[in-house]
């Protein structure tokens, strides 16, 4: 692969991309999914499950895989079809598909917050494929707990940031704490390719009410990763679903560093106003933008690209997306670097949006450059180094 690779899935109001390094192992690190039944839809939608297997790498026992596995957080359109598309449980385990079926796609390594420990109740509802992520994880880190060591690929696990209950007291190894650089993944230094810093999510403030505190979007992992070519540092900005109490808290932070800049930003929970302002639209009747919030998600660099992952954005009372929160981005970015993915390259047959990180920054791929290679139908030859 000449250039690292990150895809932007069309999946209306959800989560999904994948980021395909060209570093020696080809890494690959997917956050989020939002895998709906293409076979159930009202509408012609894009069949992503197809798309990601197509740019997946296969091991020697012809098993689709990723290296990472992020999940920002526990909603639904950012975990959905996780039981149908994914294998859960000891790679021993792993059943070869039947003859109609598609192949599991396997995890190396997964991560998300210490909120995988939380249990389902009337106050804090989780989907089948949320608790069915949960289990998988917690199967994952007793592995860890009992051994004390780093488990092998297909059995890893990492937490993102430490429980405020102290469950991550003892196995501090498997923790990436909040304001911390990383550049292993999957037990693989990649340094000299790639860098992640995780911004969010946040601890408690001190005026905030534990029900707010405990929220699920107010619990997103928020990432600048940053992708190196020997001329140029091409950085994204990873949001999640995280809210304006949340931006206008890392813009006191870090308003006098990089770590908040991008080349290519997602917005944050689809394009909601509600990442922009504390006003509501319907209730308010001169709702304002907080200036420190806008400030922190204007962090461009030179030829940024801003993208929506949600569904076409028009003027209605729908929120997300919100086209009152588009127009503040396009007072950030030009049209022309503005993008909503259900609308890209047409409302009517919406494509996966994809950019080469390249020595000149962000380049756009093509729909016919896209459309060359399969990854899938070539299995890796390559061997993982050993963990440590």
């Amino acid at each position: 692969m000449k250039d690292s690779i990150i895809t932007f899935f069309p999946v209306s109001n959800g989560g999904m991309t994948l980021l395909r390094l060209n570093d020696a192992l080809n890494t690959t690190i997917l956050i989020d999914i939002n895998i709906r039944d293409v076979s159930m839809a009202d509408e012609d939608i894009c069949d992503v499950a197809q798309e990601l297997r197509d740019k997946l790498y296969v091991d020697s026992n012809k098993r689709p895989y990723v290296d990472a596995f992020i999940l920002t957080h526990h909603h639904d359109d950012h975990i959905l079809g996780f039981k149908e598309h994914f294998h859960l449980g000891p790679l021993n385990d792993y059943k070869k598909p039947q003859k109609d079926e598609q192949p599991k796609i396997v995890i190396r390594e997964l991560w998300c917050t210490p909120q995988f420990w939380k249990q389902a109740s009337n106050n804090y509802t989780l989907s089948d494929d949320a608790k069915a992520f949960n289990t998988e994880m917690r199967r994952r880190v007793k592995l860890f707990e009992v051994s004390k060591t780093i488990q092998q690929e297909g059995d890893r696990a990492i937490i993102v940031g430490k429980d405020s209950d102290g469950k991550t007291n003892n196995i501090l190894q498997i923790v990436r704490e909040i304001g911390q650089t990383f550049s292993i993944i999957n037990e693989r230094n990649i340094s000299s390719k790639f860098e992640g810093f995780i911004l969010g999510p946040l601890e408690q403030m001190s005026d905030e009410c534990d029900e707010d505190f405990e929220e699920k979007n107010r619990k997103s992992i928020i990432l600048q990763l940053k992708v190196n070519e020997p001329l140029y540092t091409n950085k994204i900005l990873l949001t999640g679903d995280a809210e304006c109490l949340v931006w206008q808290k890392l813009w006191s932070i870090y308003n006098n560093s990089k770590r908040l800049e991008y080349d290519l930003l997602t917005v944050p929970h689809h394009s909601s106003w509600h990442s922009l302002s504390y006003d509501s639209q319907s209730e308010d009747e001169d709702p304002q933008v907080c200036v420190d919030a806008k400030k922190a998600l204007s962090q461009k660099k030179a030829g940024a690209r801003i993208i929506a992952q949600c569904k076409p954005i028009i003027d209605d009372d729908d929120d997300p997306p919100s086209k009152a929160a588009k127009d503040e981005y396009l007072s950030i970015v030009s049209e022309s670097n503005f993008y909503c993915t259900d609308e890209y390259p047409d409302k009517k047959k919406p494509e996966p949006l994809e950019f080469n990180l390249t020595g000149s920054g962000p380049q756009k791929r093509g729909i016919k450059e896209k459309s060359k290679i399969s990854l899938a139908a070539v299995a890796s030859t390559k061997e993982s180094y050993p963990h440590g």
